[in-house]
C-alpha cells in the first residue's frame, strides 16, 4: 500500500481505466498525495522558494502564487465529528 488513507479500491480502479503498470501508477499516485497534502501556507512557502530560485523577483511572485491558488487543492483542516454534524444538518 502506498499510503495509509489511499481506498485500494480507488487504486484498483485506476489500473483497470489506465493503461500504466502497477509501479508507475503507483508513482504518480505518491507524487499526487504529496502535492494533495500540502496545507495553503506550506504550498505558498515552497512555491516562493521554487521561484526564487528561478531568479522571480518577489513582486511577481505574490501575483504568480495567487493566481495559482483557485487551480489547488490543500489537505483538509482538522476537523471533528461535531463539525461534520454541522456541515450536514446546519
Amino acid at each position: 500500500m502506498i499510503a495509509a488513507n489511499l481506498d485500494p479500491g480507488f487504486r484498483d480502479h485506476l489500473l483497470r481505466i489506465v493503461d500504466v503498470s502497477e509501479r508507475q501508477l503507483d508513482k504518480l499516485l505518491i507524487e499526487l498525495m504529496d502535492q494533495w497534502s500540502e496545507t495553503q501556507e506550506e504550498h505558498v512557502l515552497r512555491r516562493h522558494r521554487e521561484l526564487q530560485r528561478e531568479g522571480v523577483p518577489n513582486r511577481l511572485v505574490y501575483g504568480l502564487i495567487l493566481r495559482e491558488l483557485p487551480g489547488r487543492r490543500f489537505a483538509p483542516e482538522p476537523t471533528t465529528e461535531r463539525r461534520i454534524r454541522r456541515l450536514i444538518y446546519g
